[in-house]
């Protein structure tokens, strides 16, 4: 948006509101003048005047405190800003693009989020679908994904598997792209071969699930009476050997997967499955 605009000359200025305190936040977006606070040595341009015949891009909206909701509804609605501690004010012309993934018609409700702020940002609202309402973007995000990921972890991984391109498309992301982008970035430093096998993330809960079923089911119950003559060091190794065998068939024979669903290291697999001779 920025970018095919005739702002397109000007500042592109990007901040999350979750990632500030709020007295902070208010420093940020609108500066402060020189003995404001402890620690404000000179004069500080805010972002909002940085921005200035540009665009100020506020994500996570949703997370800003009612404080600041009131202070930059004034910004908005005066065009200018007063730095903190300041007497005078600056006039801004910024567009403004605000994001967020939380119900902010909830929010209202609630009362957490002020209605005339709301209504002042979405002028133009724009819905961005979750990614199980746009599949066919998930194998161009994951082969992006997978160019941004496998330079840096020195793998020369060529594209992802059909089959876990497959199941990419198939699974339902409730975390959207973030989700994906750390799915792909995980499967890339586990990866050995030239193709990407991905595991998703269900896939890693199910496994955990049942080596931990395995663990429960061997295990003698608390004040239960012990057969006589029970050794314990064998009792210890069935259950080694059990998990060992859970993870390796939940991850495909893959070790590297099967060491990260046991939380051990891929040295301490190895180790383990000579000994059992697995």
């Amino acid at each position: 948006m920025h970018t095919c605009s005739p702002r397109a000359t000007e500042a592109f200025v990007s901040v999350n509101c979750g990632a500030f305190p709020e007295t902070l936040l208010e420093s940020e977006l609108f500066g402060y003048v020189k003995g404001a606070f402890t620690g404000a040595n000179q004069n500080r341009r805010g972002l909002f005047e940085v921005a200035d015949q540009g665009t100020i891009f506020l994500d996570e909206i949703g997370e800003m405190t009612m404080p600041m909701q009131v202070k930059l509804l004034r910004v908005l609605q005066e065009r200018s800003v007063r730095p903190v501690g300041g007497t005078s004010e600056i006039a801004v012309d910024v567009r403004v693009i605000a994001a967020t993934n939380r119900d902010l018609d909830k929010q209202v409700s609630d009362g957490t989020f002020r209605e005339d702020l709301y209504y002042r940002l979405s002028v133009i609202p724009i819905r961005v679908p979750g990614l199980r309402e746009r599949r066919e973007d998930v194998p161009l995000l994951a082969n992006h994904f997978l160019k941004k990921y496998a330079p840096g972890a020195n793998k020369s991984i060529h594209q992802v598997e059909a089959a876990s391109l497959e199941a990419l498309c198939g699974y339902d992301w409730p975390g959207n792209v973030r989700q994906l982008e750390n799915t792909i970035e995980r499967a890339v430093a586990l990866e050995l071969g030239s193709e990407l096998r991905v595991e998703l993330p269900a896939e890693r809960a199910k496994a955990r699930a049942v080596a931990a079923g395995a663990e429960t089911a061997m295990a003698i119950p608390s004040g239960a009476v012990l057969p006589t003559g029970v050794n314990m060091e064998n009792y210890v190794q069935q259950i080694e050997r059990s998990l060992l065998q859970s993870a390796l068939g939940q991850t495909h024979g893959v070790q590297v997967k099967a060491a990260s669903v046991l939380g051990i290291s891929y040295r301490s697999f190895r180790h383990l499955m000579k000994k059992y001779e697995l």
